[in-house]
């Protein structure tokens, strides 16, 4: 009999012992979160001040539900790194499933937002509730990340509660690896927004 597993309540011990995900120690394997970053120009830091604004105004009056946060930080975040643009387009949530080779188990979950090109997931983005750690978000990106059918591209996550964020990349060529970049947040003086959108530019620009 096939059991089904929700990807929300999968870890990493799981996903280290079914599919033989590993944790990449070169930091090389993920380098597009910390070089060549486009700049920020001043209308992109003042509209991430007001995101950060609108942020911290709601957050005052819990609970910040997932849709809130799409709403009002990501939203912004995307399409001021140009993935509303060609070649890229959004779908909502999107249902997935990955099983491991001979065993009798299926996980099956639902993606917050895809952004496909030519049919390839090329950015994952996993929303939590504000008061969730992104520890508990992980798994689960990198589960509809692994189910990603393009086996010779890497494939980029982004998870965030709406205050901090954490990005991944996963390369699936010969045995699964993923790289976990320095976590950002928008609750230091200093708006790390600007840090948040010169990597989605990046990847904007290297995807596209």
């Amino acid at each position: 009999m096939i059991q089904v597993i929700q990807a929300q309540n999968v870890g990493l011990a799981y996903l280290e012992e079914k599919f033989s995900l590993q944790l990449a120690e070169d930091e090389a394997l993920f380098t597009e979160w910390f070089e060549n970053l486009p700049e920020i120009t001043d209308l992109e830091k003042q509209a991430l001040d007001k995101v950060k604004l609108h942020f911290l105004r709601l957050a005052k009056h819990p609970p910040l539900s997932e849709e809130t946060v799409k709403l009002v930080v990501l939203s912004p975040l995307l399409s001021l790194a140009g993935f509303y643009d060609e070649p890229f387009y959004i779908r909502g949530e999107q249902s997935i499933k990955i099983s491991a080779e001979d065993e009798g188990e299926i996980i099956r979950g639902r993606i917050d937002i895809l952004v496909i090109q030519e049919q390839f997931w090329v950015l994952v983005i996993e929303s939590k509730r504000s008061s969730f750690s992104l520890l508990e978000a992980i798994p689960q990106a990198l589960v509809y990340m692994l189910a990603n059918p393009s086996q010779d591209k890497p494939t980029f996550g982004l998870v965030t509660n709406g205050s901090d964020f954490i990005f991944l990349k996963l390369t699936k060529q010969n045995q699964p690896q993923y790289a976990i970049s320095d976590q950002f947040t928008l609750l230091k003086r200093k708006n790390e927004l600007y840090q948040v959108l010169s990597i989605l530019k990046n990847l904007s620009q290297i995807l596209s």
